[in-house]
């Protein structure tokens, strides 16, 4: 047995043990066959920086549920991995080689990527030790990147596969446009903020100079691109100008008015200029009319030579010059300011431009539907809470196709090469033979297009003879934030139906975002972010982990809270003081803890492994469930109320007796009660209960490995709970009543208890020790005819009333002493604030909230004072 310090030091408690744990491969499978399988492959982070609290959040849940199941004597597998994150890490490149005066188109592409890299390998780095200062049992030997090799050899399989299944094509299409990063963006990537704009009214002269119509737009730039106006199928304000031209302005080019279904003949004039190559259904428009798809933009956002003389000013200050000629060249009508919807990209927060483009596009309805069928069968996979199910049927019933190509270095290079003589396209996992006349598609896949693909690929598949993927393939839970369903979740399911044709994974279990204690999101702007590493310093990684823990309920948002993470500190140092207590009443030959004899159980033992028992039943059952808050709040109360508060101080009669063999059962059932609780917390705190499993006598080199508790039938025992619980209540009952009147807890006093029902005389006659250590009753009378005194303080319980006479708790005289002193400070308190409200200049002049708190001091001195004087009367009744 090992010396416990007298206060737990988190620092000390973790000091080395990570890597204790991983020099013993304590976190690798543990190669039973016999077992069932467990498996969790890590929502792999971005290489893009340090981890937040959201992935703390996230690998807590995990890790716990992998140490609850290991312990449970399930073959488990938690795989780590990180994601190459394709634009974010580029950007964040790019903007470190900027601040060093570089250009990756000057630095050339192999040198930009080789810079990425060793980003890569720096914060890979810094990501494992947070992970280790998390404590997480994450199988290392098995860790995987999204851009290693064998992962590479999946994307690639997949990409040729779909573009062979007709799955995967290359079009032209209007898709959204970061000019900054210069890349193709997903719907997804896309965030729409509320901007000041304008509606921008221009006259389109009619070719044969009959006059004009009205156009409203608000983005003018775009109109050097327009090649027709179009008004909805049947207008009847329309229908003798459908088929004629108009001019252009500042242009000069005619285009016609054409009939569409797509024009809202509600909305504005109900004339719309359509732009084919600038508006997604202006697009649709242009392909039902055969329009000229005219491309007005460069890639960063200046404009091209088709704008004339605005080529080369960037969008926005041509939209300023624009219609400063339209107003001059009398073309403007009005500008009528608003506040519309745009939408931004994700990663560089410029307004993202509607843009025509030729890109690679996944063709999502089939494999959409494949989902959608999928959900309605056995094999479908679980939403935690079920309410997010619908959010993904949502989507899937209204997707749209999957831009795939981004315009990046950093990724995995689209596997389609184009022939320098002919043209023709070849798409395969290997690049042609005769390489020389063929050239490589400059793009790069989506970085979610590779995690998609993350269950499986990190298992090794494509090679279905794979070991680990025959046995932990589908994983069982897939733990993340509900913000990424669209992102990830529904791509990791479409593509492992469609690949392997089972579910990716049994269960998501879906939380929150964490907020900062204003319940605002965190985030860099704000300033209101916390680095998990800090709190780890500050609190341990246990206390972080428990607090995660125990304010999860699935699918809500938390709070981050100093005050509660305090507290957790607070419960783990109960924790090791009750095992410091424990383990130092210990024999010195103690052996490690084993079944009790329930045959010698007193009342409190018995109780106390009857709540044991419901313990252990409840946190399983709600570990299963998902259920993390719940489950903490059973830990919390069976360890801090009914061990540490209750058994424990009841075992110290025990303890400090002179039976021997008494003393001996007690220790032994504290001892197995310790190593059962130390078990339970164990998938929680991996720390602090694997220095306290090794500092007692115990079998195993670690409680990792160490069985999970299970409920015991003997060890049920109702009326013992009912009885022990009325044994406490009259305890509490009586510890309050002295606590009213300042009686110290160890003076003999005179109490009567008035039973309900006589019955319940022997649990206080069997248990005669407790109550003459707890109470310390000079004279106790128990039973049902009690006639109570006329002065007395009396509680009211479940079964009973106690009552106490009041001279037994106090010396009069004394007391009444004590009372006029108070009474007479009231009276002045009172005669103050009557006279300082009296004061008619500070009621008119001073703040209302001052005048009313000065009304409240008021009224809580009359309150005081009035029970005061019922106190005196009652004392001086009792003489």
């Amino acid at each position: 047995m090992t010396d416990l310090a007298p206060k737990y030091n988190p620092n000390e408690v973790e000091k080395g043990r990570y890597q204790e744990w991983l020099d013993e491969d304590l976190f690798k499978p543990s190669g039973d066959k016999k077992a069932h399988p467990y498996s969790i492959v890590i929502p792999p982070p971005n290489v893009t920086g340090k981890l937040h609290l959201g992935h703390a959040w996230d690998t807590a849940i995990q890790d716990t549920l992998i140490r609850f199941k290991r312990m449970e004597g399930y073959d488990t597998l938690y795989l780590p991995g990180m994601d190459h994150a394709g634009i974010a890490t580029q950007a964040k490149v790019e903007a470190k080689l900027r601040k060093q005066g570089k250009d990756r188109h000057q630095m050339g592409r192999e040198a930009f990527v080789k810079q990425v890299w060793d980003w890569k390998d720096e914060y890979a780095n810094i990501i494992k030790g947070q992970w280790a200062k998390m404590g997480l049992s994450l199988d290392y030997s098995r860790e995987r990147f999204t851009l290693d090799k064998g992962l590479s050899k999946a994307v690639r399989k997949v990409f040729v596969q779909l573009y062979n299944e007709g799955l995967i094509y290359r079009g032209e299409y209007i898709i959204n446009w970061d000019p900054e990063l210069q890349t193709a963006l997903s719907d997804i990537e896309v965030i729409h903020k509320d901007d000041k704009g304008a509606f921008y009214h221009v006259k389109y002269p009619f070719a044969d100079g009959s006059g004009f119509v009205e156009i409203a737009t608000t983005r003018p730039e775009t109109m050097f691109g327009d090649t027709a106006v179009a008004v909805a199928p049947g207008d009847e304000r329309y229908k003798d100008i459908v088929g004629k031209e108009l001019v252009l302005p500042l242009v000069g080019r005619h285009i016609p008015i054409i009939e569409d279904q797509h024009v809202d003949p509600e909305f504005g004039t109900g004339l719309v200029k359509i732009t084919p190559a600038h508006d997604p259904n202006d697009f649709q428009v242009g392909n039902r009319h055969n329009l000229e798809r005219i491309n007005v933009m460069n890639d960063d956002g200046t404009m091209n030579e088709e704008a004339g003389k605005y080529a080369g000013m960037d969008r926005f200050e041509a939209r300023e010059a624009l219609v400063k000629d339209l107003k001059k060249e009398g073309y403007l009508i009005k500008v009528e300011p608003i506040v519309h919807s745009v939408g931004h990209s994700e990663r560089s927060g410029v307004q993202v431009e509607p843009r025509l483009s030729k890109q690679w596009f996944v063709k999502m309805k089939p494999l959409a539907e494949e989902v959608l069928k999928n959900q309605k069968t056995d094999g479908k996979v679980n939403f935690v809470p079920e309410r997010f199910e619908g959010t993904l049927n949502h989507w899937m019933e209204d997707v749209h196709d999957w831009v795939i190509s981004r315009q990046l270095w950093w990724g995995h290079r689209i596997p389609a090469w184009y022939n320098k003589k002919t043209g023709e396209t070849y798409v395969g996992e290997e690049a042609p033979k005769d390489i020389e006349n063929w050239e490589q598609d400059p793009d790069v896949l989506d970085t979610w297009f590779s995690s998609a693909l993350w269950p499986f690929s990190t298992l090794g598949w494509p090679d279905t003879d794979n070991p680990d993927f025959k046995r932990y393939f589908p994983t069982n839970t897939l733990v993340t934030g509900y913000d990424i369903i669209f992102f990830w979740v529904s791509r990791m399911i479409f593509q492992g139906l469609h690949f392997t044709k089972k579910r990716p994974f049994k269960d998501v279990v879906l939380h929150g975002l964490m907020r900062d204690e204003q319940g605002r999101k965190m985030s860099k702007s704000l300033g209101n972010g916390v680095d998990p590493m800090d709190v780890v310093d500050k609190y341990g990684a246990d206390a972080l982990r428990w607090f995660l823990l125990n304010g999860t309920a699935p699918g809500q948002d938390t709070r981050y809270d100093p005050k509660k993470l305090a507290a957790a500190w607070n419960f783990i140092n109960k924790i090791w003081n009750a095992s410091r207590f424990v383990i130092m009443n210990l024999p010195e030959d103690a052996k490690p803890a084993h079944m009790p004899d329930t045959t010698q159980f007193d009342l409190a033992d018995s109780w106390i492994f009857d709540r044991l028992n419901h313990t252990v039943s409840e946190v399983t059952r709600l570990f299963d469930e998902y259920k993390f808050g719940e489950a903490g709040r059973e830990l919390y109360n069976f360890i801090w109320n009914d061990f540490c508060d209750w058994y424990i101080e009841i075992s110290k009669v025990a303890l400090n007796g002179d039976d021997e063999e008494l003393k001996a059962r007690k220790q032994e059932n504290l001892i197995w009660i310790l190593d059962q609780i130390l078990r339970l917390m164990h998938p929680i705190m991996p720390f602090v209960t694997e220095k306290l499993w090794l500092s007692m006598p115990h079998e195993g080199k670690s409680i990792m490995t160490a069985k999970y508790p299970e409920t015991h039938a003997e060890f049920e025992n109702k009326q013992a709970d009912n009885d022990m619980a009325f044994l406490i209540e009259v305890i509490k009952a009586v510890r309050n009543i002295r606590m009213e009147v300042n009686a110290p807890m160890f003076s003999q006093i005179d109490i009567m208890i008035q039973l309900d029902d006589e019955a319940n005389k022997h649990i206080l006659d069997d248990n005669f020790e407790y109550v003459e250590n707890f109470l310390h009753p000079k004279d106790l009378q128990v039973a049902a005819d009690i006639e109570a005194p006329k002065l007395a303080k009396t509680a009211v319980i479940p079964g009973a009333q106690i009552f106490v006479p009041l001279t037994e708790l106090v010396n009069v005289d004394d007391e009444l002493k004590k009372m006029e002193k108070e009474e007479k400070r009231l009276e002045e308190e009172v005669q103050r604030a009557e006279k300082k409200l009296a004061n008619q200049g500070f009621v008119a002049h001073a703040p209302e909230a001052v005048v009313n708190k000065e009304k409240e001091k008021k009224a809580d001195y009359e309150s005081q004072l009035a029970g005061v004087r019922e106190r005196m009367k009652e004392l001086k009744e009792s003489k």
